[in-house]
């Protein structure tokens, strides 16, 4: 298949280096340092136990128009990235091109073809200006949650920390010719990607944790064996569970694990640091919104009171405010 892969971060980088290796026709799009190293000395992934797979030729451009018509784009960016390059996808698209969201939180597509009183809702947390979903349209998406932990340790090396799995499915449930084809894909690629018929409810259970120890992790520079491993951390990180719990059962999303489960799960994990920790210390923007304003903003609009996510959430909206950028 024809895949292009836009942002060759950790995540990006992984899945990319995995569909090459399958054979698939890959491209990377990015710019700066991380395509410089692209171009000269390929992508090399450094696998948990510390072998390195290197790819000393792919195939990397910044030009949308140069890479033509895709069978799958890949959208491996930050959720605040996607809109800067909104304008830029559809020179990727032919007529049955299909768009794979790869960001943490609530999807700008969440309520595209969504089974309830909210269908068609803009979620306004990422999505402020309508502009994603103009330039993307959510008919093309499906929808995927990425689960692997992984690190950009430099331009064009991806560090695999744990975890292979990307479930996948379409906003409206439906086994589609489609979903079963991207399915393929991964999985030729070593991925773990069953197909889903309630993706967002997977997405939540994602969330749960991204939700919660993202942001703490960010204010107190805690790994995730830091958080959960310290009582009080724990014990805010449940209290924002079950906040962000009243919000999924209100929308009609049910979790099929407990939250001292999901915790036990992210301690498990050990001494990782969270995304939004990895992009403080680098001094980039953090993925603030759709992780954490996006659960806010739902919980406003159905009545969901969060007082306990709301306090960590102003809290590390002004961390980010206020902290020194990176030179």
């Amino acid at each position: 298949m024809k895949i292009a892969i836009i942002g060759v971060g950790a995540i990006g980088g992984y899945v990319g280096v995995r569909l090459v290796l399958a054979g698939e026709d890959v491209t990377f799009i990015a710019r700066g340092a991380n395509l410089e190293a692209l171009r000269s000395r390929g992508i090399v992934l450094v696998t948990a136990d510390g072998r390195e797979q290197s790819v000393p030729k792919v195939k990397a451009t910044d030009d949308y128009a140069a890479a033509g018509p895709q069978d799958v784009v890949i959208l491996a960016m930050k959720a605040h990235q996607v809109e800067a390059a909104a304008r830029d996808v559809p020179k990727l698209f032919g007529p049955d091109t299909v768009v794979v969201p790869m960001q943490n939180g609530i999807p700008y597509w969440y309520f595209h073809r969504y089974p309830g009183a909210l269908a068609g809702t803009r979620v306004q947390s990422v999505d402020p200006n309508g502009l994603i979903g103009e330039h993307i349209p959510c008919e093309r998406v499906i929808g995927c949650v990425v689960y692997p932990a992984a690190e950009l340790a430099s331009p064009g090396v991806i560090k695999h920390v744990e975890g292979n799995r990307f479930p996948v499915g379409e906003p409206d449930g439906k086994a589609s010719e489609r979903v079963a084809r991207l399915s393929e894909c991964f999985v030729r690629g070593g991925l773990q990607a069953p197909v889903l018929s309630d993706i967002r409810a997977e997405i939540w259970l994602k969330l749960w944790g991204n939700l919660t120890f993202n942001p703490i992790s960010a204010l107190s520079r805690a790994t995730l064996a830091g958080i959960c491993r310290y009582p009080p951390s724990r014990a805010v990180a449940a209290a924002m569970m079950t906040e962000a719990q009243s919000v999924a059962h209100k929308l009609g999303v049910t979790f099929r694990v407990s939250i001292e489960k999901r915790i036990a799960g992210a301690e498990k994990v050990g001494e990782h640091k969270t995304s939004m920790l990895q992009d403080l210390e680098a001094g980039r923007p953090l993925e603030l919104e759709a992780i954490v304003g996006s659960v806010v903003e739902l919980g406003e609009r159905i009545g969901v009171a969060m007082p306990h996510t709301r306090t960590v959430y102003a809290c590390t909206k002004l961390l980010a405010k206020s902290r020194p950028s990176a030179s």
